[in-house]
């Protein structure tokens, strides 16, 4: 049931050897940091000096692109400031952008919009897909109001928990989860087919505030793509990390320990801040694995 492909896309991406598809479904990972990506402006920090040293290599704000292979039409999963990287990796492989699905108000996951408007792509109707709080923030504030008056974009409302259909049995299904909302409400994903399912959450407050069971959703999915902004308490020195509310890596995979080993393998993190080691070789990333959970890689392919 569960297919995972990794190709070469574009200068990105390292090569792997592919598995056969079965489906015309596939999803690729364009991104995987925080809404920032990596490097991040003004960090002058051993883990960002890292890239500028040559040391590491440059990494997108989190995105997904859904992949019809038939049709060779693409969804992207978050509007990232570093849309056009990723619009380009999509280029390569021929595909035609047909929507963009948003999961809240913050930066790295809507700001990339604007490149849809005149000064730039000056697109005709895109279907963005968004929650009626998105909907009306994009709707009623510059500059992003103006997408809508120019017709740039088409809105489309979604609703908590009421799947849509993109034809030949995908289903995507959004759900809240709590987080800081200060200008829209926060959704994760279900993208499902009849061969295979994944879950995306790649922003939520701690577990414990969510309305489910995290160790149960998981067992629903094939795969699931979950936050990892940071990797353990003490990581922004002098910072209340309280007041920036994620589930601290440490603090999933003790949740999940107690899982059996197929289920852990379905954990693949993702939405790292620059800060978290595990991003990089070292220690904590060998720690991630070693616990059996997994750790996402731009231009890894899923087949659906």
């Amino acid at each position: 049931m569960k297919h995972l492909i990794i190709l070469l896309i574009g200068v990105w991406f390292t090569t792997y050897p592919a598995i056969a598809q079965e489906s015309n479904w596939q999803l690729i990972i364009l991104g995987m940091a925080q809404d920032a990506g990596y490097p991040q402006a003004g960090c002058k920090k051993s883990c960002c000096e890292a890239f500028w040293q040559g040391r590491n290599e440059k990494q997108h704000a989190t995105c997904l692109g859904l992949l019809n292979t038939s049709s060779k039409k693409a969804w992207l999963f978050e509007a990232t400031p570093d849309i056009k990287d990723q619009l380009h990796v999509l280029d390569s492989m021929k595909y035609n952008l047909a929507g963009i699905f948003l999961t809240h108000a913050h930066i790295g996951h809507y700001a990339g919009l604007i490149h849809l408007g005149r000064e730039v792509m000056g697109t005709k109707e895109i279907p963005i897909y968004a929650m009626p709080k998105m909907k009306f923030f994009l709707e009623n504030n510059g500059p992003w109001s103006q997408l809508v008056t120019l017709n740039n974009i088409w809105i489309n409302e979604l609703q908590n928990e009421q799947s849509i259909s993109l034809g030949e049995d995908l289903k995507i299904t959004p759900f809240l989860v709590p987080h800081r909302d200060e200008y829209s409400e926060t959704v994760g994903y279900t993208i499902s087919s009849s061969n295979a399912s994944i879950l995306f959450i790649p922003d939520i407050n701690k577990w414990k505030t969510w309305n489910k069971n995290l160790a149960d959703e998981i067992k629903k999915v094939d795969y699931a793509l979950l936050d990892a902004a940071f990797f353990a308490d003490g990581e922004l020195p002098g910072r209340d990390m309280s007041k920036i509310p994620h589930p601290f890596t440490t603090e999933t995979m003790e949740l999940l320990k107690d899982l059996p080993d197929d289920e852990k393998s379905k954990v693949h993190f993702i939405h790292f801040n620059h800060t978290n080691p595990a991003m990089f070789e070292s220690e904590e990333r060998n720690r991630v694995f070693g616990n059996g959970f997994n750790i996402v890689k731009e231009g890894m392919i899923i087949g659906l």
